[in-house]
Formats: C-alpha cells, sequence, structure tokens
C-alpha cells in the first residue's frame, strides 16, 4: 500500500489546519485574558483614587477606619468576579481545545479503519490473525482515548462545581459581614 502525494499533500493541508485551529484559539483565550486584565487594572485604579479621596475626607481617624473596612468588601467580591471570570475564559479554551482534538481522534479512526480494511482485502491468505491483532489494537485504543475524556470531564465538572461552592461560599461570607 502507498501512499500518493495527493493524500500526503491532503495530511499536510490537514496538520497546518489543525495547528492553526489549536493557536487561534490560544491567541482569542490570550486577549480575552489580556482584555480582562486591563479592565481589572482600570477598574482598579479608578477604585484606588476614589478610595483614597473618601478616606482622606474622613474627619477624624474612626471615621477613616470606618470608611476603609467598608471599601474592602467590594473588594473581595470583585476579586471573586475576577477569578470566576478568568476560570470561564481557561474553561472555555479548554473545552474548545478537547473538541478539536476529538475531531481529530475521530478523523484518524476513519482513515486507520479504512487503510486496514483496505490492508485486509489485499492480504495474503492466512493474515487473518495478524489484521483481528491490529484492529483489536486499534479498538483498545480507542477504548482508553474514550476512558480518558470522560475522566477528563468529571475532573473538569468536579472542577466547576468546587469553583461555583467557593464563589458561593465567598459571596455569602462578604453578604454575612456587611
Amino acid at each position: 500500500m502507498s501512499i500518493n502525494t495527493e493524500q500526503f499533500a491532503a495530511a499536510n493541508k490537514a496538520a497546518v489546519d489543525s495547528l492553526l485551529s489549536v493557536a487561534n484559539t490560544a491567541l482569542a483565550s490570550a486577549e480575552r485574558i489580556a482584555t480582562l486584565n486591563l479592565e481589572t487594572a482600570r477598574s482598579v485604579l479608578e477604585d484606588s483614587v476614589s478610595n483614597a479621596k473618601a478616606i482622606m475626607g474622613a474627619k477624624d481617624p474612626q471615621e477613616a477606619l470606618s470608611i476603609q473596612a467598608s471599601l474592602a468588601k467590594p473588594n473581595v467580591e470583585k476579586a471573586v468576579a475576577y477569578g470566576k471570570s478568568v476560570y470561564e475564559i481557561s474553561a472555555e479554551t479548554q473545552e474548545q481545545l478537547a473538541k478539536m482534538v476529538e475531531a481529530q481522534f475521530g478523523d484518524f479512526q476513519k482513515n486507520v479503519a479504512a487503510m486496514l480494511e483496505k490492508a485486509a482485502k489485499s492480504a495474503p491468505a492466512g493474515s487473518d490473525v495478524a489484521v483481528a491483532a491490529v484492529q483489536s489494537a486499534i479498538a483498545a485504543a480507542n477504548s482508553a482515548f474514550d476512558n480518558m475524556r470522560k475522566a477528563a470531564q468529571q475532573v473538569t465538572e468536579m472542577a466547576q462545581s468546587n469553583i461555583a461552592a467557593a464563589t458561593t461560599a465567598t459571596a455569602k461570607a462578604v453578604k454575612k459581614s456587611k
């Protein structure tokens, strides 16, 4: 069985397209994180100026401490929101990359199955055992990939529920302290 130049060119194009998709996904994620960081930095600067003015406007040290304490609570809420946003961007990127890998693995499986079928048809008599062994190995690899995908999905779901629980607990703690 030989690979012609058209098949080779198609395989190269598919590889380049895959790498381009991964790069675009990573760059889009980096852009979203950078935008979030710039917006957060701008907000922190504006809040710092406003907070400093409020504290400087206090009539006595007790009032300054009271103002400072009241300003800490919104900052905790903003920090939680920032962390949640970073996590959401990261989770979405991971999900997109996982879908790409699954699609590529599916294409790979189809190509290997087609090549194996073609090879089995042109194989000499008595090679049924070897073809069956290769098919069994491919089935085992598919099963292993599926198990890894399911485990990764469970870890992602567990992380999402832990982030949600932590966010809820922090929000409740901030509300109680108000």
